[in-house]
């Protein structure tokens, strides 16, 4: 495995863990369909199906994770969520897209990571 998949696996391990310790609920992690990947699926506590993409950086220095989702890359995660809504008859569920931005601290690394969670994203 390259190391950017690592890394992409503890951000999303990371942003997991922190979703359960809020309440939420974890469907599905690293769903895959013709229209591309959604790192995270879950529920929130008030009753929001969540997709959640995952960025994580070795750093802020030079761009915010959150960059990193493009127009392109939103309309592929709008066009997988779709997907996934009408293949479980989840039409009329209430959703939101969400980002997670993670990178490791400067004192614990990829252990107690940083993380900056964006509610409704795009």
């Amino acid at each position: 495995m390259d190391e950017r998949r690592r890394r992409g696996d503890r951000g999303e391990d990371a942003v997991a863990a922190a979703l359960v310790r809020r309440g939420y609920r974890i469907l599905e992690r690293q769903y895959g369909c013709r229209w591309g990947e959604i790192d995270l699926i879950a529920w929130a506590p008030e009753g929001v199906l969540c997709f959640v993409e995952v960025k994580s950086r070795t750093g802020t220095r030079f761009s915010a994770p959150r960059e990193a989702v493009t127009a392109a890359k939103r309309r592929r995660l709008r066009n997988a969520a779709s997907w996934y809504l009408a293949q479980r008859g989840l039409d009329d569920c209430p959703c939101r897209f969400d980002v997670a931005e993670v990178w490791p601290s400067t004192r614990n690394g990829w252990d107690k990571p940083n993380l900056n969670y964006i509610i409704s994203a795009f």
